[in-house]
């Protein structure tokens, strides 16, 4: 197998798509068609909390511990239900928690979002297009690079907690998490091939990990865009004073 690998050129990003077996790849598209459904849930979650406005720390925690259930509840035909359900509950819960800065966002500029969402998408995309069309276990060394760099940021916010939160700790920890989940994107999709091609068929936490990464990501983006949009109507205003 690995001699039949070796064959291929480097460059023959579809002969390395064409590798990849029947199942493996059936498997890849109920992931993304999962994946697409819990942001479809966690959509949900945005626009009830724009009406009520029940986002926020309390939905923030429900949706980790419904994580961690869908995480621990094994991966069986007779637990497929309910384990859907855990997904959509909380990606849903997911997106309640996002509301409230998605809140501020639609306050400050509408566009701000769209941008965001469009922007986020086709990062995602390349990204996660790029891991499967890469060389088999060519991008699995990033695992241990991407977690090296969530405790830096864990440290970078303990800091900035613990002294007092600066535009540049805030900063440093924006950019370092947008790259950490960009990397994320493509380590967590080159490690569901090879999960797949082992026999590891559970779609759903498969997508689970897809759309903590795609949250993060888009989480980063909206507020880099928001930043800097605010940013530059402060220097306006500032302008038009002078």
């Amino acid at each position: 197998m690995d001699s039949a690998y070796r064959a291929y050129p480097r460059s023959s990003s579809l002969k390395n798509f064409g590798r990849l077996s029947l199942s493996v790849q059936k498997h890849l598209v109920k992931v993304y068609q999962t994946l697409a459904a819990a942001l479809v849930s966690a959509s949900v979650g945005v626009y009830l909390h724009l009406l009520f406005g029940f986002g926020g720390i309390l939905t923030s925690l429900a949706a980790l511990a419904l994580t961690v259930w869908l995480m621990v509840t094994p991966s069986t035909s007779f637990e497929e239900g309910k384990r859907i359900k855990l997904l959509a509950s909380s990606s849903f819960l997911h997106g309640a928690s996002v509301g409230p800065l998605i809140g501020l966002v639609l306050d400050l500029d509408p566009s701000i979002l769209v941008t965001a969402f469009v922007g986020t998408s086709l990062i995602f995309g390349c990204f996660s297009g790029a891991a499967i069309l890469a060389r088999r276990r060519e991008l699995l060394f990033l695992g241990g690079i991407l977690s090296s760099a969530l405790s830096l940021l864990l440290w970078i916010g303990t800091a900035s907690y613990l002294f007092g939160g600066s535009s540049i700790y805030f900063s440093v920890e924006l950019y370092i998490g947008m790259l950490v989940f960009m990397g994320y994107v493509l380590y967590d999709t080159q490690m569901i091939i090879e999960k797949a091609d082992l026999g590891d068929l559970d779609y759903i936490k498969h997508a689970m990990d897809l759309f903590v990464d795609f949250m993060g990501l888009f989480v980063r983006v909206l507020i880099i865009l928001a930043k800097n949009s605010n940013e530059k109507s402060e220097r306006q205003r500032k302008e038009r004073k002078h």
